[in-house]
């Protein structure tokens, strides 16, 4: 499977300081309100990082613009993909999610992608139904590409935090 019929849902990057790269990004981009969603804890009996068994917590913050979602990540604790990628190079814009409309979907993109030769680094499973993969993608301009699916609730609310920028 692939996505080209379809655009990326979210932009995201990763900082250390959300404060500052919200303050930053709603200066550039004119976004009104932040969500932030403060020590995310990422289980290691959901999630794995290089084809181990990752433990770890970022806090994450979340906006929109227009249709597209915002996401600021900040590594709190243990090895991740978000860590490592501001300790090689420094905070910045580290991946475009594409959606998965079903399960099943997230599954064969996931495959696919592996099968043209993309590397999984970081894949799991979220509390409220997320599933996410990481493919690094350094030929096409961006570090990573997300595959992601999300649950009925957990685009319930996406919806509230798009609705909070009207």
């Amino acid at each position: 499977m692939n996505f080209s019929a379809q655009a990326p849902t979210q932009i995201a990057w990763v900082t250390q300081d959300l404060d500052a790269t919200e303050t930053a990004l709603t200066g550039l981009l004119g976004v009104r309100k932040w969500v932030r969603i403060p020590d995310v804890h990422f289980a290691a009996d959901t999630c794995s990082y290089r084809g181990k068994p990752a433990d770890f917590i970022a806090s994450i913050s979340l906006s929109y613009l227009g249709d597209m979602q915002l996401e600021l990540i900040s590594p709190v604790r243990g090895e991740n993909i978000y860590s490592d990628y501001l300790r090689a190079s420094g905070p910045g814009l580290h991946h475009v999610c594409m959606e998965a409309e079903t399960p099943e979907r997230f599954e064969t993109a996931v495959a696919a992608a592996a099968q043209h030769g993309a590397t999984v680094v970081q894949r799991g499973v979220m509390p409220g139904g997320i599933q996410f993969a990481y493919v690094a993608a350094p030929h096409a301009g961006v570090p990573f590409v997300e595959i992601a699916y999300f649950s009925p609730e957990i685009k319930a609310f996406y919806d509230y935090i798009k609705q909070e920028q009207r």
